[in-house]
């Protein structure tokens, strides 16, 4: 059964989390501060973290930081009693997958829990090279993009790459020429209402860039619009 990990500090809120989460069909493991979290996630090495930002031992930041220096690739959605994008933007940037501003609705937390696990299932699955199908691959420039495996690979080096990293880059490579707002990808790849929180498509690109460009400063495969988005360029090998 897939395993969720519920990090909070208020119990009344792990309760609730607790009980809808199993009730949609997943198993629970809680904890009420970071440091015992950390632990479990390391120990119990769940599907997915429910991760709180304001933690006492060690707070929501520090624990995802942790995580990603330990290799831990365990999708996170953090939470965060904070409507500040700061807070948002710097659990983006080190690894957090999503994230969700309380107060919020049980029904949410679920949706999102399901969204995550369903962009990351393609990637954490194995399949027997032996008698694995042929699967499409979408080539751009140096880039060979796999699309069953969610794998990237650049010069035939596999690129590290989160979840929600190559749902952008594979969107954007779908649509070669294409120029996109902000809020068109937003839509289009976080499938939320994202409305006015436009940033989180530029800390993506910018982690994209620094995976596949040469030069970042002069990106050859995602360019910036001024005043409007993004592309990718039609990039030949």
């Amino acid at each position: 059964m897939t395993k969720i990990l519920v990090v909070d500090d208020e119990s009344s809120i792990v309760t609730l989390l607790q009980f809808n989460i199993e009730k949609a069909g997943f198993d629970v493991v809680t904890a009420e501060d970071g440091r015992t979290g950390y632990e479990l996630a390391l120990a119990e090495k769940p599907d997915l973290i429910v991760l709180d930002l304001m933690l006492p031992e060690m707070d929501g930041i520090e624990v995802c930081k942790q995580l990603r220096q330990d290799k831990v690739e365990t999708p996170i959605l953090m939470l965060t009693a904070k409507d500040d994008e700061l807070d948002k933007i710097i659990g983006l940037e080190l690894g957090a997958d999503d994230y969700l501003t309380k107060p919020f609705s049980p029904r949410e937390v679920v949706a999102r829990i399901k969204a995550i696990l369903r962009r990351s299932a393609g990637k954490s699955a194995e399949v027997e090279p032996e008698v694995a199908p042929k699967e499409k691959a979408l080539h751009v420039g140096d880039l060979k993009i796999l699309t069953e495996s969610y794998e990237v690979y650049l010069q035939d080096e596999l690129l590290d790459l989160t979840p929600k990293e190559f749902e952008l880059l594979l969107y954007l490579a779908n649509h070669r020429g294409k120029v996109f707002s902000r809020d068109q990808l937003l839509d289009a790849v976080w499938n939320y209402d994202y409305i006015g929180e436009t940033r989180i498509v530029d800390v993506h690109v910018s982690h994209l860039r620094d995976k596949i460009e040469a030069d970042t400063k002069k990106p050859q495969y995602i360019k910036t619009i001024r005043g409007f988005g993004y592309k990718m360029e039609n990039v030949k090998s």
